[in-house]
């Protein structure tokens, strides 16, 4: 099975107190389809400008992407830039150029209204609204939101979460949306609004999952050092839901493991500016890490 990812294809400057990188490939809809890459084949449905860089495209290609869904516009691509502190959960948006991403409305080709395994990536509700009213019939739909959506979407998202299988979201939001400090008071409130299956990310410190089996909570490979946290979070959740889309049977019986995998993932996205280590790395180097993590949480 494929994977159909919607999302932000953007150009992000990124500076950190060590180094900066300009007008790198990223977005949520860009990281979440190459994690998932490594896993399943890969829709994906966005917008860049007549500024978007080849190599760009090319390195789609390079992981199989489909990108029969991608619309090319004239005008300047997504632009963010963002500056990170010492301490990596602190960072603040130095500039925000919506381009062409401004009046983007997702038009699925025929071909991949019928995906069985549908990512929302973080995009506005109502655009994620749009993508479902294009499709068939999906298996297992899961999508992603931020602070920005519940501040001024709300009521589109909470129309959302109705038909969402899978809610994925931090632990701030969760806060934000259900006024629990609390996590898994929270996550008791997010199921009663629709989700069957809610995960909070915790960033360095892993992910809960809250479904129909109870509570799991996954654990983020550690590392020693991070040089960019940009993209992890959408790294995780395309992971996930390519290991997801390769499994047999009920879902259920796959969504831990496939939450390990997405972890793993995304901790090599941790390892490199914007996409830059994540494009280098081999399956097997993911399945390595993925033994070693069994190790450090088996007792």
């Amino acid at each position: 099975m494929s994977v159909l990812i919607v999302g932000s294809t953007a150009l992000d400057s990124i500076k950190t107190p060590h180094r900066e990188n300009p007008r790198l490939l990223g977005g949520s809809a860009s990281h979440a389809a190459v994690a998932a890459s490594f896993f399943s084949p890969v829709k994906l449905v966005g917008v860049v400008g007549d500024d978007f860089p080849k190599k760009y495209l090319s390195l789609y290609r390079r992981h199989k992407i489909d990108l029969e869904g991608l619309q090319q516009l004239e005008g300047k691509t997504f632009h963010w830039s963002g500056e990170y502190e010492v301490n990596m959960n602190n960072r603040r948006t130095l500039l925000t150029e919506l381009g062409v991403f401004e009046t983007f409305t997702p038009a699925l080709p025929k071909a991949y209204q019928a995906s069985e395994f549908v990512l929302l990536a973080n995009i506005a509700p109502a655009l994620q609204h749009h993508v479902l009213n294009q499709m068939r019939r999906p298996k297992f739909v899961v999508a992603d939101t931020m602070d920005l959506w519940l501040n001024i979407a709300l009521n589109d998202l909470l129309k959302l979460l109705k038909r969402l299988d899978g809610f994925v979201l931090n632990d701030s939001e969760a806060h934000q949306l259900t006024k629990e400090d609390n996590v898994f008071a929270a996550i008791k409130k997010i199921h009663k609004m629709g989700p069957k299956y809610v995960i909070v990310k915790k960033g360095s410190h892993g992910s809960i999952l809250s479904g129909p089996r109870g509570f799991f909570v996954c654990p983020a490979y550690p590392l020693s050092k991070v040089v960019d946290p940009t993209g992890a979070g959408d790294s995780f959740v395309g992971g996930m839901m390519g290991c997801l889309a390769t499994a047999r049977g009920p879902i259920e019986n796959h969504l831990r493991r496939a939450m390990v995998y997405g972890s793993v993932t995304a901790s090599f996205c941790c390892e490199g500016f914007g996409l830059n280590r994540t494009t280098k790395i081999k399956r097997s180097q993911i399945d390595q890490r993925v033994k070693e993590l069994e190790k450090l949480t088996d007792f």
